[in-house]
C-alpha cells in the first residue's frame, strides 16, 4: 500500500470517528433535557445564561440580525441542536427596523394603542384579539418572544413609562395583561411580563433604592404579575433595574424563587433587563459577586450579556462559587422555552403578516380605548358636516401616535388627526392649516434632529410651543366655523420622567390658546372641544369648565386618526373607562410628598410611605376630591343597573354577582360593570373599598339588556397581613359596591363571612432596610 493510499484510510477513518461522536452527542428535542446540559462545556454553559449581544463571546454570526431591530437573543449551540431565539420589543406592537441592508422590501409593524389605552377598554376579548394580532407579526417576521407586556403600576402620575403601563390598580392590570398574554402566546411564541417589580420611576432607575412595606408590595405592585402568571404563564419575565429595600430586583431570592416560582408557580424563565443590576452601564460585571448573586437568586438569563459577564462567569463555575446545581437549573429554565419556540421548530416564517388585518384591530382597540370626560350640551356627537370646523393646537397637525423608547414601533403610517376627520367628511379651516403645516413640519423636524443628537430612542420627546393668534384672526375663525377642536399632546418614554410644570399642568401658552379660542367661539355661540392626545394623567381641573367636550383619546396607535373620528361622528359610542385618577391638584396625589426620593439633586433613595394607598384608594378612603375619578367615562346613551343578586348572603368557597344592565337612551352603546368591595377593617387597616372585578356588555341596542356577572373568591376578600405571613380575611359584613366607576356607585349588597380564614401562608420576604412608617386611615 503506497503512503497515499494509507494517508487516505487514516483520514477516512478519523472523518468516520468524528461523525460517529457527532451522532452520540445528545440533541435537544430528542435526547433528556439534562443529558444536553451535561454535554455542555464550562464556557457554553456560561454563554447560555447570557444574551448573545453585540458584547458577547464571539458567535457564527449574530442571530439578532436575523430580525433586525430585535432587542436581543439567546445563545445557540449548534453542536447540540440549540438554535437562538430572537427576543423583540414591546408593548404597543412589534419593534423591529422597517429597512433592510440590500434588500428593498419594507418590514413594517403595526402600532397598537399604548398600555393606558388598551386597559380603558375594560374588554378582555378585545384585549386578546389585540393579543393576537401582535403576536402573528412577531411569530411572522421571525421573532421567537415578545418583550411586553409592561404592568407596573402607576404609582406617580409623572411616571415617564405610566403610558406603557395599565393603571393605579392591580386588578384591571392584571387581566387586561393576561388577556393580551393570552392572545400573543395563541401564536406559539413567547412574552415577557416586566418590569418586576415596582420600577415605578424612570430618574436614576438603574440603582434608586425603593423602601417599601411587604404589605404594599403584595396587594399593590405584585398583585397583577400574580393575576397574570395564574391565568396566562407567560414564557418569560424580565426583572427590573431597580432595589427593593437594597437589594436589586435581579438579584433578590425573595422575588423571583420565593414568590415567583414557589408560592405563584412560575414555570418559565426569567431574564434581567438590559444591563440590570448594576449602578451604571460603565460597572457592569465589574465583580463576579455581582453575576453570581443574580444567577443564584434566579435571575437565569443576563441580558443582553456582555464579555466580561461571561468571563466571570467561566471563572465562578470553575471556582465553585456558582454550583453546578444553579447553572443547570437555569439552563434548563431557557432550554425548556426554546424547545417551544418557532426557532426550535424550524417554523418558516413569511416576513408578510396581514397588516390591514390588523390595522383594523388597532383602529377598533383605539377607538374602544377612548374616553369621553365632558359633553356638556351633547356636543359631541358632532355630525355637522356642511361647514368647515376650526382646529387648533399644533397636536392636530401632528398627531401622537405612540410613546418613546423600547415601547415605540415603526409603523408603515399613522392617520392624522386631519386625514381622520377627512376621511369621516368633515371640512377643515383651510386659512388655519395653511398657518399651523409648515410650522409644525419644521418644528418637527428640529425636534427630530435634537433627539438624534441627545440619544436617539431614549431622548426624551419636547412638546412643540403653541402658536398665538391675534384677536381679528380667531374672531374671523369663530364667525366662520361651526365649532373648534383643540388638541393637547404629550408625549414621554423610558429613561427620563415628566415634569410637573409645562407637563402635568398646561403650559402658559396652552392656557391661553384655550382661553382665547373659547372666549371667541363662545361669543359666537359656537362650541369648543379639546381632544387629549396624551399617554397618562395631566391637570384638567382649572381649564375644563371653558370648554365645551373634552375626549381622551389617548396616543391610540397608527389608525388614531380614523379611531378620534369614529367617536367624534358617534360611528362609535365611546364606552372607555379611566384606569386611574385625574387628580385636582398634583400635591393631591399621595405619593407626590417623597416622588423620586432623596437626595432631590440625585435621588438614591425613595421610601413609599403611602404604603397600600395609591392611587384611588387613598382619593376615596381620605375623601380628596379628584377632577376625574377612577373608573370614570361618558357615554353618549345612558345605562341603568337594574337588578344586582348575589349567589349566597353567607361566603364559603365564593360568590357570585349577577347585575342586569339596560341601555335606557337612544343610541347603542356598551358599559362597564365596575365591582368594589369593602372590607372589615377591625384588625387590619384597609381601603374604603376596592376594585375586585369587572365585566363589559356586549353593544347593546336601546331597550336592551344584558346580565353580566362577576364572581368573588376567597382571595378577594383578604388583605396582607405581615405579622401573620399570611393573605387573611376577616370576619364580618363585607359591602359589594357595584358602580359604573369608582364614585358613582348604582347598587349595593352585603353578604357575611362568619369567621376569620387564612386564605393563604406566605413566606416572610422583603426585609425592611429602614424604618418605614406608612400612611394608615385609622
Amino acid at each position: 500500500m503506497t503512503n497515499k493510499k494509507i494517508k487516505a484510510v487514516i483520514l477516512l477513518t478519523a472523518l468516520s470517528c468524528v461523525g460517529a461522536n457527532a451522532q452520540k452527542l445528545p440533541q435537544l428535542g430528542k435526547s433528556p433535557m439534562q443529558d444536553i446540559i451535561n454535554a455542555m462545556t464550562v464556557e457554553e454553559k456560561a454563554s447560555m445564561l447570557i444574551g448573545s449581544e453585540m458584547f458577547g463571546p464571539t458567535l457564527e454570526g449574530n442571530p439578532r440580525l436575523s430580525v433586525p431591530g430585535a432587542a436581543g437573543a439567546t445563545f445557540p449551540i449548534k453542536r447540540l441542536g440549540i438554535p437562538p431565539t430572537v427576543l423583540a420589543d414591546g408593548p404597543a406592537g412589534l419593534r423591529i427596523q422597517p429597512t433592510r441592508e440590500n434588500d428593498k422590501k419594507t418590514y413594517y409593524a403595526t402600532a397598537f394603542p399604548v398600555g393606558t389605552a388598551l386597559a380603558s377598554t375594560w374588554n378582555t376579548v378585545l384585549i386578546e384579539e389585540v393579543g393576537k394580532a401582535i403576536g402573528n407579526e412577531v411569530k411572522e417576521y421571525g421573532a421567537d418572544v415578545l418583550l411586553a407586556p409592561a404592568i407596573n403600576i402607576h404609582r406617580n402620575p409623572l411616571n415617564g413609562r405610566n403610558f406603557e403601563y395599565y393603571s393605579e390598580d392591580p386588578v384591571i392590570s392584571g387581566e387586561i395583561a393576561a388577556a393580551y398574554i393570552n392572545g400573543v402566546q395563541s401564536n406559539g411564541v413567547g412574552t415577557s411580563i416586566k418590569h418586576f417589580a415596582a420600577n415605578s420611576q424612570e430618574t436614576n432607575r438603574l440603582s434608586i433604592n425603593e423602601h417599601i412595606s411587604e404589605r404594599a408590595m403584595r396587594e399593590i405592585y405584585l398583585r397583577a404579575f400574580e393575576i397574570v402568571v395564574k391565568k396566562s404563564q407567560p414564557w418569560t419575565v424580565m426583572s427590573s433595574y431597580n432595589k427593593i429595600n437594597g437589594v436589586y430586583t435581579s438579584a433578590s431570592t425573595d422575588l423571583l424563587t420565593t414568590i415567583l416560582r414557589d408560592e405563584w408557580g412560575f414555570k418559565g424563565f426569567v431574564m434581567s433587563d438590559w444591563f440590570g443590576g448594576y449602578e451604571s452601564f460603565e460597572s457592569l460585571g465589574t465583580t463576579s459577586s455581582d453575576v453570581v448573586k443574580q444567577l443564584t437568586a434566579g435571575n437565569d438569563l443576563l441580558m443582553p450579556g456582555t464579555k466580561l459577564q461571561y468571563e466571570k462567569i467561566v471563572a465562578a463555575i470553575k471556582s465553585g462559587a456558582l454550583p453546578k446545581e444553579i447553572v443547570d437549573r437555569n439552563i434548563r429554565f431557557i432550554l425548556e422555552m426554546v424547545v417551544k419556540s418557532p426557532a426550535f421548530k424550524k417554523y418558516k416564517f413569511s416576513n408578510n403578516p396581514d397588516l390591514k388585518k390588523h390595522a383594523e384591530i388597532t383602529r377598533q382597540a383605539a377607538t374602544e380605548g377612548m374616553i369621553l370626560l365632558k359633553n356638556e350640551g351633547s356636543i359631541l356627537p358632532y355630525t355637522k358636516k356642511t361647514s368647515p370646523i376650526a382646529v387648533f393646537g399644533t397636536t392636530s397637525y401632528n398627531f401622537i401616535s405612540g410613546g418613546t423608547g423600547s415601547g415605540d414601533v415603526n409603523e408603515a403610517y399613522t392617520v392624522s388627526l386631519m386625514d381622520g376627520l377627512k376621511n369621516a367628511g368633515y371640512q377643515i379651516d383651510v386659512d388655519l392649516k395653511n398657518i399651523y403645516v409648515p410650522y409644525v413640519d419644521d418644528a418637527a423636524r428640529k425636534e427630530i434632529a435634537r433627539r438624534e443628537k441627545e440619544g436617539g430612542i431614549l431622548a426624551f420627546p419636547k412638546r412643540m410651543v403653541e402658536l398665538e393668534f391675534n384677536k381679528d384672526l380667531l374672531n374671523k375663525a369663530a364667525k366662520s366655523n361651526s365649532l373648534a377642536i383643540i388638541t393637547i399632546g404629550r408625549n414621554s418614554g423610558e429613561n427620563t420622567d415628566r415634569k410637573i410644570y409645562d407637563d402635568f399642568y398646561l403650559a402658559q401658552d396652552e392656557v391661553k390658546l384655550i382661553h382665547d379660542v373659547a372666549k371667541a367661539f363662545h361669543k359666537e355661540g359656537k362650541k369648543v372641544v379639546v381632544i387629549l392626545n396624551i399617554g397618562g394623567a395631566i391637570e384638567t381641573n382649572s381649564w375644563k369648565d371653558k370648554v365645551d367636550g373634552i375626549l381622551l383619546a389617548w396616543q391610540p396607535g397608527q389608525e388614531g386618526g380614523n379611531s378620534v373620528a369614529d367617536v367624534f361622528s358617534g360611528s362609535v359610542n365611546p364606552s372607555g373607562k379611566l384606569t386611574m385618577t385625574f387628580p385636582i391638584d398634583y400635591n393631591n396625589h399621595p405619593s407626590a410628598a417623597n416622588w423620586l426620593g432623596t437626595p432631590v439633586e440625585n435621588p438614591k433613595d425613595v421610601s413609599y410611605e403611602e404604603g397600600i394607598y395609591v392611587g384611588y384608594r387613598y382619593f376615596n378612603t381620605f375623601g380628596i376630591k379628584p377632577s376625574y375619578e377612577f373608573g370614570y367615562g361618558k357615554s353618549y346613551t345612558d345605562f341603568k343597573f337594574l337588578k344586582v343578586s348575589l349567589s349566597s348572603k353567607t361566603f364559603d368557597k365564593e360568590i357570585t354577582v349577577n347585575v342586569t344592565i339596560t341601555n335606557t337612551g337612544k343610541v347603542a352603546g356598551k358599559e362597564v360593570v365596575q365591582l368594589y368591595l369593602g372590607a372589615p377593617a377591625v384588625k387590619t387597616d384597609k381601603p374604603e373599598s376596592e376594585l375586585k372585578g369587572f365585566a363589559k356588555t356586549k353593544l347593546l341596542q336601546p331597550g336592551e339588556s344584558q346580565v353580566l356577572n362577576v364572581t368573588l373568591l376567597p382571595k378577594d376578600l383578604s388583605s396582607f397581613v405581615e405579622g401573620q405571613d399570611a393573605w387573611v380575611a376577616e370576619a364580618g359584613t363585607y359591602t359589594i359596591k357595584i358602580g359604573s366607576s369608582s364614585l358613582d356607585v348604582r347598587a349595593t349588597e352585603t353578604f357575611e363571612l362568619t369567621s376569620e380564614r387564612i386564605i393563604e401562608k406566605v413566606q416572610n420576604t422583603f426585609k425592611a432596610d429602614t424604618d418605614l412608617k406608612v400612611l394608615r386611615s385609622n
